[in-house]
């Protein structure tokens, strides 16, 4: 097997460019879907009540254990969905995203403020989809490509 790859397009033709995300995404590989993540540690409590910046960071923590349990990494991720109870809070997610993809092109995205999460003291909910590596045995990486 080769290693897949993935495909990031910053602007397509007409449309303006984006540093926050790719328009389009698109590779070959595993599919993985990750169920919206919250702000609860192992033990289903919720870390920053109140704290946007604490809870989007522990919503990162939390994709990055989803990801890794799929065998995949923050580099695999072709799609994000954040569900915020107030666009204020984006840019703490922005913040958390930039920290934990560190330097990885920026996948697809989606943000939409809603009028709650299953709990009410739950700010932020992001999900994600991985395109991740079918490795061959001794295979240890994934080719990216950024197209401009």
């Amino acid at each position: 097997m080769s290693s897949p790859h993935l495909t990031h397009v910053p602007a397509p033709d007409g449309l303006a460019p984006s540093p926050q995300y790719s328009h389009v995404v698109w590779g070959t590989g595993r599919f993985v879907a990750i169920s919206g993540q919250c702000a609860l540690d192992a033990s289903g409590a919720v870390v920053g009540e109140g704290d946007a910046v604490a809870q989007a960071h522990q919503v990162f923590a939390n994709l990055e254990r989803c990801l890794s349990a799929a065998g995949a990494g923050f580099g695999d991720v072709v799609k994000l969905t954040y569900y915020v109870t107030d666009v204020a809070h984006l840019p703490a997610v922005r913040d958390a995203r930039d920290a934990y993809f560190a330097g990885a092109p920026l996948p697809a995205s989606s943000a939409m403020q809603v009028s709650a999460l299953v709990r009410p003291e739950l700010l932020v909910e992001i999900e994600a989809f991985a395109l991740v590596a079918e490795q061959a045995a001794g295979d240890s990486g994934t080719e990216l490509r950024l197209v401009r």
